[in-house]
């Protein structure tokens, strides 16, 4: 059996509780560490391992990680690899910046996993929750730096949810953008 036909039977197969609790924002949700646990046993029954790398690719004006999931073939030397962009809230209360840097890493790691095992977040509320924050989104001009990085985002394999979750995009831009993702 290929890499690619052992990941599509595990990305059918695979589930990961939601085992953790929020109690800010009153929502369930799955960390990073929750589905490596859950593909423990997946491994040995597939023949197959995953590791989760992480680069630091930006730092101005915002320190940006890069999470790189990758599953490999335990039988040969092919793999398959995708990643999850996410960016350093340095401003971020209570928290000091060791701890900004965690959260966002475990953050990268959650979403390069969850792109590679197809993991699907549309009911989740830790995507969609604001935390009783009402402040309106910035918005997405082409043009920008935030623009060009946006379609290296996507061009990537990177999730429009992700973009839409932290700007406000126009119809027209969000068009480009989907034209600019994964063929």
């Amino acid at each position: 059996m290929t890499i690619h036909e052992k990941l599509s039977l595990i990305q059918i197969e695979f589930k990961a509780k939601k085992s953790r609790f929020n109690s800010f924002g009153k929502y369930n949700f799955r960390s990073a560490e929750d589905i490596l646990e859950a593909l423990k046993p997946v491994n040995k029954k597939n023949g197959v391992y995953f590791t989760v790398n992480e680069e630091l690719i930006e730092t101005n004006p915002t320190p940006i990680i890069k999470a790189t999931a990758t599953i490999f073939d335990a039988d040969s030397a092919n793999f398959i690899a995708a990643d999850a962009i996410v960016g350093v809230d340095l401003n971020q209360k209570g928290m000091q910046v060791p701890q900004q840097f965690g959260s966002a890493s475990s953050y990268a790691k959650k979403y390069a996993l969850g792109n590679l095992l197809l993991i699907d977040d549309t009911q989740d509320s830790d995507a969609t929750n604001t935390h009783d924050k009402s402040a309106s989104k910035p918005k997405l001009i082409k043009g920008t730096d935030n623009w060009t990085k946006a379609i290296s985002f996507v061009e990537s394999g990177g999730a429009l949810k992700a973009i839409l979750t932290k700007y406000d995009v126009s119809n027209d831009d969000m068009l480009t953008l989907k034209v600019h993702g994964p063929k």
